[in-house]
């Protein structure tokens, strides 16, 4: 085992070029400031894993205050109803969406990285979560508020947080600039200075960091590293495309950006191996695949083409689009891997169905979620048009049909559908808390915040859960058909993130089919799905596959003499087989 010395210079060697590229003549001092900061944490290290992930691997994604209680801080009263409801059994790790001091946007809008909003609890309720998950955190690096001290000590010109935000001048051409909103791109504020124009690509609470300064990168370095040694096993890089700014190109994804997660690779794998980063990018798949890099940037990316493909396939009945980009995706490079996902904190991205989707597809998914209540959120384009960027519905509502006056009786079966798809998908899946219940349109807080985003982002007090979850309802008929699915799953090892996986073309569109395979284990997992609402069949002789006991979910075997598998509307099947 290397001394901490040795290991400090290998990593040194490392990061100086990278360092180079990044700051020139001021790499040299930046190294020193980088590796100060890392010599800190010279005793990080993870429990270590016979490998970085397996089957077990399901992530629960949660807000700090999801579950609220009388008297209790909600991240003891989460703590309590997880446990309560035994969810360590199928869920590993726990996604704590931004739990710090902020100001907006439901905690990506940081005052304070390094502290619990003491209204959400302290430090020591995030280590009791540890003893039953491993955690996730996020690390929210792109902006801060403009009320957090970094900014206030800016306004008030105070060294160096003079450099710690981006400035611009207004007369600037920044047409090239990708955004993701349709709110101005700079904002001005009165300083010691006098007014200047600062870049907010999100928000004008959220003012972008300034990684062109290296104690910009020192800092946010320092963050994640802090992070680690309080328990995150996955560290979320959260909307890192737009990192670094540069007059006179589109500001996403510059090769000063990808040398950054490079440089936080480096530092994560030799100080904490086992320690997971992701990368949050909602783009196109060639786009956001590049941040894989040479197996050299992030761990884990999110797939964030497939929650919109679902829902294509799921309201048309038609696996087309789905069936031809799962046949076209490769694996993920070596050391790599997917989070699939069907529903987040954030809306359905639109982006991601570019080139996958004829554009008239597209209108038709938007159309379909607006008439389900359901808001789009759109994003400025070049031409100053406002473009959709994201569907802001929740992910059963999204699967409704607003046709069927009398109830459709067919609504949880689809949303099941999705669920049990995105499972089975190689790599690891994320559950979002929502998911779990089947949670439907928050209108009223919409009304309530304003932000179309808050359609999906509801909080509960612990009662109201627990009677949504004992009563006779959509919402228990749900929790409990997703538990038996995660049950089933963990306990799987053809459904390890690195499985391969094979598409099976079965000729026809309303099935959606394919393969995981342990090739190590000498057997395979067929995944069968109906997305239509008609019965469907399959001739399991057509691709020479053989069944080898009960179909997974319902524990019955399916195949007739003949080797034709009937499938109902909107069901999916796991079917060991032999080739």
């Amino acid at each position: 085992m290397k001394s901490p010395v040795a290991q400090l210079e290998e990593l040194a060697s490392r990061l100086r070029p990278q360092l180079q590229f990044l700051y020139g003549a001021r790499a040299d001092e930046c190294l020193s400031d980088v590796l100060r900061v890392c010599s800190r944490y010279d005793d990080l290290s993870r429990s270590q894993r016979s490998a970085m992930w397996d089957e077990r691997d399901v992530i629960l994604i949660s807000y700090a205050d999801q579950v609220r209680a009388d008297n209790e801080h909600p991240l003891s009263a989460l703590r309590a109803f997880l446990h309560s409801m035994n969810l360590p059994r199928v869920f590993r790790v726990l996604h704590l969406l931004p739990f710090y001091p902020a100001t907006s946007d439901d905690g990506f809008s940081v005052v304070d990285y390094r502290q619990v909003d003491p209204g959400f609890g302290g430090w020591d309720d995030i280590d009791e979560l540890r003893q039953q998950f491993d955690l996730m955190f996020d690390l929210v690096l792109n902006h801060a508020s403009c009320q957090s001290d970094w900014f206030q000590q800016y306004l008030r010109g105070v060294e160096p947080y003079t450099r710690f935000f981006v400035e611009a001048d207004a007369g600037v051409d920044f047409s090239r600039v990708v955004r993701p909103r349709t709110s101005p791109l700079l904002t001005p504020f009165e300083t010691s200075r006098g007014n200047r124009n600062v870049w907010t690509t999100f928000s004008a609470d959220q003012v972008d960091l300034n990684y062109q300064e290296p104690c910009v990168l020192v800092e946010m370095l320092d963050v994640l590293l802090d992070y680690i040694g309080r328990g995150a096993r996955v560290v979320r890089l959260d909307a890192i495309a737009f990192l670094w700014k540069e007059p006179g190109t589109n500001c996403l994804h510059l090769p000063q950006t990808h040398q950054i997660v490079k440089l936080f690779r480096d530092v994560v794998d030799a100080l904490a191996p086992g320690t997971i980063l992701l990368t949050e990018t909602n783009v196109p798949h060639v786009e956001n695949a590049s941040y894989w890099g040479n197996s050299d940037e992030s761990h884990m990316i999110y797939n964030f083409s497939l929650p919109p493909l679902l829902l294509d396939a799921l309201l048309t009945g038609d696996g087309t689009h789905l069936n031809r980009w799962l046949a076209q995706s490769v694996a993920p490079p070596p050391g790599t891997t997917l989070l699939n996902f069907t529903a987040s904190h954030d809306g359905i991205g639109v982006r991601p169905l570019e080139a996958l989707v004829p554009s008239e597809r597209v209108e038709q998914l938007v159309c379909a979620v607006q008439a389900r209540q359901g808001l789009v959120s759109r994003r400025a384009g070049a031409d100053g048009s406002d473009i959709p960027y994201e569907l802001n519905i929740t992910f059963f509502d999204a699967l409704g049909d607003p046709r069927a006056n009398d109830g459709d009786p067919l609504h949880v079966q689809r949303f099941i559908a999705s669920q049990a798809l995105m499972l089975s998908l190689r790599g690891i899946p994320a559950v979002y808390f929502h998911s779990l219940l089947g949670t439907r349109n928050d209108l009223e807080g919409v009304q309530r915040t304003g932000r179309p985003r808050s359609i999906n982002r509801r909080k509960f007090e612990v009662a109201e859960l627990k009677e949504l979850i004992s009563n006779q309802s959509s919402h228990k008929q749900i929790w409990e058909t997703y538990l038996h699915l995660l049950t089933v799953r963990v306990n799987q090892p053809e459904f390890h993130p690195d499985a391969d996986q094979e598409v099976i073309p079965f000729e026809n569109q309303a099935v959606v089919a394919f393969l995981r395979t342990r090739p190590d284990l000498g057997r395979a997992l067929l995944v069968v799905a109906n997305v239509s609402s008609q019965l469907q069949t399959i001739d399991l002789k057509q691709c020479s596959l053989k069944p080898v006991g009960a179909e997974l979910i319902c524990g019955k075997k399916l195949d007739s003499p003949d080797g034709i598998v009937s499938l109902n509307p909107y069901q999916v099947v796991w079917l060991p087989v032999h080739r």
